[in-house]
Parts: structure tokens; C-alpha cells; sequence
């Protein structure tokens, strides 16, 4: 298999035309950033480089120390495996020589007194062991030989019962495992010794039998001191801690200085530290190497170039700053220039600037747009100017000598210019003296301003101010505007002049008789300042105005009052009042009350003398009982055959027969008598009952069932009694006539008559419906149900539906009628009417508001 590569495969180096384009891109980028950009480039790439080569520096001593950190750890790991193997060693080799000692005690070849020896020995020889004790079985001492290093009193007195705690844990262990036990490591505060102590205890085995164990206890600083190498004690801080970090013997490792707490790897001294054999994690040997110098971090060379650099740095960093404060100075100049060029150029009013001799210096392209001539063609210009108009050459002139002269009036004054074109246009100038940063007069600066339209507005609000005015003066209501707290009239049309004079009392007088409070102010109420300044005015500007009809005894008048807030033209809070004459409609109303008042006794009379029959039949019911009661008395008083008490009883039915007929005809009385309307609280059953009692005449001649629903506990309501009777019984005829010309059966020939509470969008009111079962009515009848004169009976006259709602409607309630339906089939209809319980009643004339 061939190895060569394709030559599609293989990479392309770039062509020169690649290179030229990207080389092109970057000219091109660089060609795009603005010179301020190019600047914080150019400024940013020496300081890049220090910061690489500072960052290089550091990168590199902190590579060499790590290095050396390494080198130092491996060493001390090396030289504490090695001192913890000679420690192992030791200790190995005194439990071999306890473990013979054992043996011999278990074979019964070593007595209480050679023990001793034999433990002398090994303490004379071994200076790390501080006591060796032979304990039996029950944990008491058989004997014990101490160090002459160790104060005698510390002796293990013979049989005494062993009691320390971490020794006798040791004891147990021994006991069960039948091996050699290192108890835990004592510090010198719960060792008995004053020192930290070591235990080893070997257990006696006589026959198979546990018989006790040899104690051996040693000095762990003893340990430190002749077991660790004199030459990895030299070089290391070393010391033998316990599995809870406590120091039990040795050197503790020297603090670290207050740039290792910043920097640790600056001073990261080398430590290891490894469990001591065969003791266990119990005792561990720790060494910590010592710091005789910082290294290569604290030579000079390194903090010699890290100065140089930062100096560097500093010294760039104040280079761009400086270069940035004056980009940012010229920036702010060019904007500020550009600015006040651009508004020059932007602003409405044109501005020339005249020398002292009177030679143009300056034009603004507005002043140059409202003349039509060019800057080239002003400048340098003297009197007359080429916009001054041929017919005010000598006016212009007389003005600007005033304005050379500092003789201009501070509110300006108006002058007259030319266009290029010929044209002539209104301008309002103003004059200021031009000066120099010397604060030396080099000039004067004019400011014009085009005023035709302004000056065309004003007049037209003249002209609209006089034609309004004419229109207020023309007006057949009275107009006038006064302010809160005042006593001057704003504004009073003729009418008004005509009535009140010119006085502000007819004014006030106007607001108080229509309900709101208003009286002359006094001289110390008389102040610049409204009585309502300092509070929002918008609410009460912005509200409808209320009207009020009252009547002026001094102009035998009826006015109608409408007012309003207003801010006036001075920005007070003024109240503007218009006063129209309603005496003509006042007695149109009237006159229309009293045709309702009679109208309405007129349809009473009318239903009265169609029920007429019935009350007769009605009346002789009573009459028949009186006369037949009379008949009976006097024929059985004639013939003696009657007694006191029988006649007693007669009498006392003749009363009630004659008190009947006297009841029906007081009530038919009362219905029919003419009166004014009377509103009072009056009781709702006794309405209803009172007005089935009169149409139920009628239903029973056409033979019609009335029955009636009234609920319990109805409120009192503020109605005309009368009225609402005639509502009910016009009603209740009427449902009686529909079912009648219905020519409907026995069964279905029922009016109901419903009254009960009722909740209308939040009002409470009392209802009252009337329902029958007649034929109901058509849509086009329903259109013209309540239209007067309009009826479908052929005797009838065509306002009693019309009565009915405007008396409804009199007492702020609503007369409502529909149709009855099974399925499509009309079943009856349902006439409805309520009353509100509190209504708030307007003038009685206007229950004749429909008729018009």
C-alpha cells in the first residue's frame, strides 16, 4: 500500500494575493476607527507589553519556587519515613525483649525478684522506658520497677488495682486478643508521669490460660529524643503528635511571616508527617522543614523588576490619562462649537451684529432666510440697508441712530421689512450691546423676530372678541362674572345691566337664593389673593354646571339659574352665572297641572259612570237586607211577636247593612272628589285593599275571579293615595274588559294582582303587577299603547293608559306592560308598575310632560 498523500489532500500554503487582501482588511479597519480610538490603540500596546513581560517575570520565579517547594517536600518526606522506621524499630525490638520476659513469667522460670532485674535492665539500658509492671489476672499489681528518673513516689505500689482508664481499655484488649497492646498516647496533664506517656502491655499465657500482662510504660519525649536521626532533627522541626493533633513531644514549627499569610507559596515551608509503627494512628511523627532565607522570591532582582515595571506602567497609564483628558478637552470644544453653531443655524429669530459705526457684521441664516438675501450680500453693509423698505428709509433711519446711541427701548420696537422679492412683512427688533471677552463694546446685537402671523391672530381676536361681545349683549338671559372673594363684576351683558345695575349684589344675590352659599364680603375679606388660591382648580373648572329655578319678588320674575367655575383671563378663579326669564313656561306649567288635575277627575268620573251599574247593584244588596229587616220588624212588632232581644239583633243588622252601603258610597266619594295632589306616607295594603274593593264591583259584573297576593311587612311610601288607586282599579278594569271581549270560559276568566318588594339597579322600590288571561295585544297596539285619545274599546276614550303612567311617572316610577306566552300562543298579558320607597319628587306639573 502506497503512503503518499494525495495531492488534493495536502495543505495549500496562502497565496500572496490572500495575504495582500487580509492586509487590506486590517488598513481598511484601522482607516475606520476615529483618531481618538487610534490613540487608546497605540497608547494600549506598550502597556500590554510591560504587563506580559512583568506577568513573564513573575510567571517564571514562581515556576523556580515551586520547583524548590517540590525538591524540599520530597526531602522531608524521605528523612520522616526514615526516622519513623528507626522509632518502629525500637519499639520492635523492646516488645521482643518484654515479650521473652513474658514467656519466662508464664513457664514459671521468673519469680517476683528476678522480674525486677530483668526490668532494671532494660530501664538502665533504655532510657525511653520509664516503668515496667507485672500485673496478674485481676488487675493488680504483683510488682513494678521505675526509672530513677521518675520520682519514686510514683511507684506502682504492689497489689494495688489498676485504674487508669486508657490502661485499662489496653488491659481488656490484651486480655481478649492475646497480642501485644499499645494503649493510646497520655498528654503530661493525664499521665501520672507529669509527661506524655506511651503504654505497651503483653499478655501472660500459662497453659492456654490468660495470668496477666507486663506494663511497659514510655516517655514519648525520650522517644523523640534517642529514636528520631540527630541529623533529620537538625534539619526539620519534629514532633510526635496524637491522632487529634495535639503535640505530645518535639519542636513546634516556627510561625509564618505576614507575606507568607498573603502569598503562601512564597514561604510554603516543606511538612510530612506519618503514623508511628506498630503503635498505630494513635502516635504520629510530623516534620516541618525551616526557612532560613525567602528564596528566589526575595532575592533583588525580583522585586527590582517588578518596581521597574510598575514604574513603567504608572508612567504609561499617566500618559494616556493626560492624552485622554485631551481628547476629551478638544471633543467637548468641537462639540460646544458645533453646538452653538447649530443653534445659530436652528434658531427662528434672526440675529445681526452692527459695529459701531454702524456696518454690518455678523448675519444668522434665519435672519438671512426672513430677508431673502444671502450672507455675502449683507455683511459689510451700511445705511440704508438692502431691506429697508423706499417708504421707511427716513423712519429706519431715526431708529438706528437711536440703536447706535444705546436709545432703544428694553421691550423692543416694531419696524417694517423688505424681502428680496419686494414683499413687506411686520418684525419686532431688539437691541443689546455686543461684548468682547475684554469686556470692552465692540458692537450692537439686533434680534428679530417675524410678527405678521401673531400680529394677524391678535387682530382677529379682537374682531372675535367683539363679535362674542355682541353676541353676550344680544342675549335674552342675563350673563355675569365675578371672582371668589371679590367684590368687582368681570363681566355684565345689557339684560343683566338692566336688571342689577351694575352692582355685583345682583350677582350674589342670583347664587344665594339657588341654594349656594354666597354673601358681600367684607373690607377685610377683600384681598388680591382668591379665597380658593393654592387649591387645585381643574375639578371645580371642569364640573357641570347646576341649575336652579328661583323667584325674584324685586323683578316679579321666575329666573332660571345656571352657574359654573371658571378661570378667568387673569388666571383667578371667578363664578360666571346665566339668569334666563322662565315666568311664560312657570305659567304654562301651572296651567298644564291643573288640565292633568282635571283630566285625571275626569277619567275618575268616567270610570265611575261605567261601574255605575255595579255600584247599584252593589248599594242594593245593603238597601234590600235595611228594607226587608224594617218590614219584618214593624209587621212582627204588629202582630206582638217579638221580643227585646230578637229585636235588638234586627236593629244591630239594619246598622251593619246601612254602615255597608255608607262605606261604598264614602269610598266612591273619595274617588271621584276633586282634589289637589296630596303626597304622604301611606300604608301600601291599605291602597290595594281599598281598590279591590271598588273594582271588584266591576269584576264580578263581567264575571271575573280577582284574586291577590300582597306581601308582608311593605315599607311606607311617599305617594298620592288616590292616585295609586286609580293606577290599580284602571288596571284591574281593564284586565277585566280584555277577558271579557276575550269571551274566555269560567275557568279562565281570573285577574291576579301581585304586590310585593323589589330591588331596581340598586333602589329599592314596591311593585305591583296586574295579570290576566285575556287575548293580550298586537305590536302595533303595544306602539301606541300609551298615546292619548288612542283606544281599541269602541266606547272608549283613549287616556286612561295615558294617565296611568304619567301619574306613575309623576312619582319617579315606571309603567311597563307585555304579552303572556305558552309556547307562541298568548296567554294573557302583565301590566307592571313600581314605586320607589325614598324617591326624591319633582314639581307635581310635570305629570303632564307627555301630553304635550
Amino acid at each position: 500500500m502506497s503512503n503518499q498523500v494525495p495531492k488534493s489532500a495536502a495543505p495549500t500554503a496562502p497565496t500572496p494575493s490572500e495575504n495582500t487582501t487580509d492586509t487590506n482588511t486590517w488598513r481598511h479597519w484601522w482607516r475606520r476607527q476615529s483618531p481618538s480610538r487610534q490613540d487608546r490603540f497605540v497608547t494600549l500596546g506598550p502597556l500590554l507589553a510591560v504587563i506580559l513581560f512583568l506577568a513573564a517575570v513573575v510567571a517564571a520565579f514562581a515556576y523556580l519556587r515551586l520547583e524548590e517547594i517540590d525538591r524540599e517536600q520530597q526531602a522531608v518526606k524521605r528523612d520522616v519515613e526514615y526516622a519513623q522506621q528507626r522509632l518502629r524499630l525500637r519499639l520492635l525490638e523492646r516488645q521482643e525483649q518484654l515479650m521473652r520476659i513474658g514467656r519466662d513469667i508464664a513457664n514459671n522460670e521468673l519469680d517476683e525478684s528476678e522480674f525486677q532485674q530483668q526490668a532494671a535492665a532494660l530501664i538502665n539500658q533504655y532510657p525511653e522506658l520509664l516503668s515496667v509492671s507485672w500485673i496478674d489476672a485481676n488487675r493488680r499489681v504483683k510488682t513494678s520497677f521505675v526509672s530513677s528518673s521518675v520520682n519514686f513516689n510514683l511507684l506502682r505500689a504492689t497489689g494495688e488495682l489498676l485504674k487508669d482508664g486508657e490502661t485499662e481499655d489496653a488491659y481488656e484488649l490484651a486480655k481478649d486478643l492475646r497480642q501485644p497492646v499499645y494503649s493510646r498516647p497520655l498528654n503530661a496533664f493525664s499521665s501520672s508521669f507529669n509527661a506524655a506517656t506511651l503504654g505497651l502491655l503483653i499478655p501472660l499465657n500459662s497453659q492456654g490460660k490468660f495470668s496477666g500482662v507486663i506494663l511497659s510504660e514510655y516517655s514519648i519525649d525520650n522517644m523523640l529524643r534517642f529514636g528520631v536521626p540527630t541529623e533529620v532533627s537538625a534539619r526539620y522541626a519534629v514532633a510526635l503528635m496524637d491522632d487529634q493533633n495535639n503535640m505530645l513531644a518535639g519542636i513546634k514549627p516556627p510561625p509564618r511571616n505576614k507575606a507568607a499569610r498573603l502569598l503562601p507559596w512564597t514561604d510554603a515551608a516543606a511538612e510530612y508527617e506519618v503514623p508511628v509503627s506498630p503503635v498505630g494512628n494513635g502516635l504520629l511523627i510530623r516534620a516541618q522543614g525551616y526557612r532560613a532565607s525567602l528564596g528566589v522570591i526575595g532575592s533583588g532582582f525580583f522585586w527590582l523588576v517588578s518596581a521597574l515595571s510598575a514604574l513603567t506602567v504608572w508612567m504609561l497609564l499617566g500618559n494616556w490619562r493626560h492624552t485622554r483628558r485631551r481628547m476629551q478637552a478638544q471633543q467637548a470644544l468641537v462639540s460646544e462649537t458645533n453646538f452653538r453653531r447649530a443653534m445659530e443655524n436652528s434658531m427662528l429669530t434672526g440675529m445681526r451684529a452692527l459695529d459701531l459705526q454702524g456696518r454690518i457684521t455678523y448675519v444668522n441664516p434665519a435672519f438671512c432666510q426672513m430677508t431673502g438675501l444671502s450672507e455675502s450680500e449683507l455683511v459689510g453693509c451700511t445705511a440704508p440697508f438692502p431691506h429697508w423698505p423706499e417708504a421707511e428709509i427716513e423712519n429706519l433711519s431715526s431708529r438706528l441712530d437711536d440703536e447706535l446711541h444705546g436709545r432703544t427701548p428694553l421691550a423692543g420696537f416694531e419696524v417694517r421689512v423688505k424681502r428680496k422679492g419686494g414683499e413687506v412683512f411686520d418684525a419686532r427688533m431688539y437691541v443689546s450691546p455686543l461684548i468682547d471677552p475684554r469686556g470692552q463694546q465692540t458692537g450692537w446685537m439686533t434680534s428679530m423676530t417675524d410678527i405678521s402671523e401673531p400680529k394677524r391672530v391678535r387682530e382677529e381676536l379682537t374682531a372675535s372678541y367683539e363679535r362674542f361681545t355682541t353676541v353676550l349683549e344680544s342675549l335674552d338671559a342675563a350673563v355675569s362674572v365675578a371672582p371668589l372673594g371679590g367684590s368687582e363684576l368681570l363681566f355684565a351683558n345689557k339684560l343683566y345691566r338692566s336688571w342689577f345695575g351694575a352692582e355685583v349684589s345682583g350677582h350674589i344675590n342670583l347664587i344665594a337664593q339657588a341654594g349656594r352659599p354666597a354673601s358681600r364680603p367684607t373690607d377685610d375679606e377683600l384681598d388680591a389673593v382668591d379665597a380658593l388660591a393654592g387649591f387645585p382648580t381643574d375639578t371645580l373648572t371642569a364640573a357641570v354646571s347646576e341649575n336652579a329655578e328661583i323667584y325674584v319678588p324685586e323683578l316679579a320674575k321666575w329666573l332660571e339659574v345656571r352657574s359654573r367655575y371658571l378661570t378667568w383671563v387673569d388666571g383667578r378663579l371667578a363664578q360666571m352665572v346665566i339668569a334666563t326669564d322662565i315666568t311664560p313656561r312657570r305659567q304654562a306649567e301651572e296651567q298644564a297641572a291643573q288640565q292633568n288635575e282635571r283630566a285625571q277627575t275626569a277619567s275618575r268620573l268616567i270610570t265611575m259612570g261605567e261601574m255605575a251599574s255595579s255600584v247599584a247593584h252593589e248599594l242594593n244588596q245593603p238597601l234590600t237586607a235595611i228594607t226587608n229587616y224594617c218590614n219584618g220588624m214593624v209587621s212582627r212588632i204588629k202582630s206582638q211577636q217579638i221580643n227585646n232581644e230578637d229585636l235588638l239583633m234586627a236593629l244591630e243588622k239594619t246598622a251593619r247593612q246601612a254602615s255597608r252601603a255608607a262605606q261604598i258610597i264614602q269610598r266612591i266619594r273619595a274617588f271621584v272628589k276633586r282634589s289637589e295632589p296630596n303626597r304622604s306616607l301611606a300604608e301600601i295594603i291599605v291602597i290595594t285593599n281599598n281598590a279591590v274593593e271598588l273594582a271588584e264591583i266591576e269584576l264580578r259584573r263581567h264575571n271575573v275571579r280577582l284574586s291577590h297576593y300582597i306581601a308582608a311587612r311593605l315599607p311606607t311610601v311617599m305617594v298620592d293615595p288616590i292616585l295609586i288607586e286609580q293606577v290599580l282599579i284602571n288596571l284591574m278594569k281593564n284586565a277585566a274588559e280584555s277577558i271579557a271581549m276575550a269571551d274566555m270560559p269560567t275557568a279562565r276568566r281570573n285577574v291576579e294582582l301581585r304586590v310585593g318588594p323589589k330591588n331596581i339597579d340598586g333602589q329599592k322600590v314596591v311593585e305591583f303587577s296586574v295579570i290576566d288571561t285575556g287575548n293580550g295585544f298586537t305590536p302595533e297596539v303595544k306602539s301606541r299603547l300609551y298615546e292619548a285619545f288612542y283606544s281599541t274599546k269602541a266606547e272608549g276614550m283613549g287616556i286612561g293608559l295615558k294617565l296611568c303612567r304619567s301619574i306613575i311617572e309623576s312619582h319617579n316610577g315606571r309603567l311597563e306592560a307585555e304579552n303572556l306566552y305558552n309556547g307562541e300562543e298568548i296567554v294573557g298579558c302583565r301590566f307592571t308598575f313600581w314605586i320607589p320607597v325614598n324617591p326624591m319628587f319633582g314639581p307635581p306639573a310635570s305629570t303632564d310632560e307627555n301630553l304635550a
